[in-house]
C-alpha cells in the first residue's frame, strides 16, 4: 500500500513539474513578427479568433496552451479595438498591449504661421485617420459656429490612433487656441487699440507672418499698435500676399500694393477681416501686451531680422541700407 502511494505522489510531482514547465514556456514564448509589424484588432474580435489569425500568420504554432491560460487569467480575453504595434517580445506581452489599449499613436502638426489652406492639405494625406471634413461646413463642423477657420487652430503636435477623424485633431486644434486666447485677453494690457479676442487674434497672425525672430515680436506688435493708435495703415506684406491668394507668384510687386482686396492693408484702414495665419502662443502675448515704443516704422535687415524706426526720415535711410544690402547681394551671385 505505502509503495502505491508513493508510486501516486510521484507521479502527481512528475505531472506538476511538466505542467509548471509547460506554463513557463508558454509564458515565455515569443511571438514571431517582422519588425514594426503593424496589426488591426477589429471590434468584437474574440480571444480565440485572435490566436487563430496569429496562428495562421505562422506568428506562433498554436493556441491551445494560450486558450488554457487564457482560463486561468481570463483578464487576457478582454481585447480592445484599435491599430497595434507588435514587436518580437513574448506572446503574452503583445496580448496584454491589446488588454490595455496601447495603440500605436501617430502625429499631425500645425506649423507657426501656416494658413489654413496648408493645414488642411496636410491634414488630407495625414496615414490612418478618417477624411470627414467638409469643406462648405468647416467652420460650423470644426467650432460649432459659422466663422471662417484662418487663425483659429493652434500650432502645435497633436497625436491619434488609427480611424480618428480628421475633425477630431482639428476640433482638439480649435480649442487649444481657444484656451490660450482666453488666457492672454484676461492678461492683456489695460488700453489695446482693438476692441475684442478676435481682433487680437488677427494681428497676431499678422506678427507671426511679418517675423521669425521670436525677440522681435514684441517690438513688431508694437509698431502696428502705435499705427492703429494713430490711425496709420498697417501696410504689411503679408496681408496683401494673403489676398492674393493662389495669384501669389513669390514676388510681390507694385501693382499688388495698389490693387484692392479687402486684405490689402496699403488700401484699407485698420485691420484685415480674418487672421492670416496660424499665430503662436508668444505672437498672441505679444499683441495683447505689446510694449511701449514711439516705432511706427520696420524694415527687413538681411540678415532676417528687421531695422525699427520712429520717424519716416529714420526709416527711408534704413530702407536705402536694406536696397545697397541686396545690390551687394546680387553683385555676389
Amino acid at each position: 500500500m505505502l509503495r502505491v502511494i508513493i508510486s501516486i505522489v510521484l507521479l502527481a510531482l512528475l505531472v506538476t513539474g511538466i505542467g509548471y514547465q509547460q506554463l513557463q514556456s508558454t509564458i515565455n514564448s515569443t511571438l514571431a513578427v517582422p519588425e514594426n509589424t503593424l496589426f488591426a484588432v477589429k471590434k468584437g474580435t474574440g480571444f480565440n479568433q485572435l490566436c487563430q489569425q496569429w496562428q495562421a500568420k505562422k506568428w506562433l504554432e498554436g493556441c491551445f496552451r494560450y486558450q488554457i491560460l487564457a482560463k486561468l487569467d481570463p483578464s487576457l480575453t478582454d481585447l480592445k479595438a484599435g491599430l497595434y504595434q507588435l514587436d518580437e517580445g513574448t506572446v503574452l506581452a503583445n496580448i496584454r498591449r491589446i488588454n490595455q489599449g496601447q495603440q500605436v499613436s501617430f502625429s499631425f502638426t500645425i506649423i507657426e504661421g501656416q494658413m489654413l489652406r496648408d493645414v488642411l492639405s496636410n491634414i488630407k494625406v495625414a496615414p490612418h485617420l478618417q477624411q470627414n471634413l467638409q469643406a462648405t461646413e468647416l467652420g460650423v463642423q470644426i467650432t460649432g459656429v459659422e466663422q471662417h477657420l484662418e487663425g483659429w487652430l493652434f500650432p502645435d503636435t497633436y497625436h491619434y490612433h488609427a480611424n480618428d477623424s480628421a475633425s477630431s485633431v482639428l476640433k482638439r486644434a480649435y480649442q487649444k487656441m481657444q484656451s490660450v486666447l482666453d488666457d492672454a485677453w484676461s492678461q492683456r494690457a489695460d488700453v489695446l487699440p482693438y476692441e475684442n479676442q478676435y481682433q487680437a487674434l488677427i494681428l497676431a497672425s499678422i506678427i507671426e507672418k511679418e517675423t521669425g525672430l521670436a525677440s522681435e515680436r514684441p517690438l513688431i506688435a508694437s509698431v502696428f499698435s502705435n499705427r492703429l493708435n494713430s490711425n496709420m495703415r498697417l501696410q504689411t506684406d503679408p496681408t496683401v500676399i494673403y489676398g492674393l491668394g493662389a495669384d501669389f507668384d513669390g514676388d510681390i510687386k507694385r501693382k499688388d500694393l495698389t490693387a484692392y482686396t479687402p486684405y490689402n492693408t496699403y488700401r484699407i484702414n485698420g485691420l484685415p477681416p480674418t487672421p492670416i495665419a496660424m499665430p503662436s502662443k508668444a505672437a498672441i502675448l505679444a499683441a495683447v501686451n505689446p510694449p511701449e515704443s514711439e516705432y511706427v516704422y520696420f524694415v527687413a535687415k538681411g540678415d532676417g531680422s528687421h531695422q525699427f524706426s520712429k520717424t519716416l526720415k529714420e526709416h527711408n535711410k534704413a530702407v536705402q541700407a536694406y536696397l545697397r544690402y541686396l545690390k551687394q547681394l546680387n553683385k555676389l551671385d
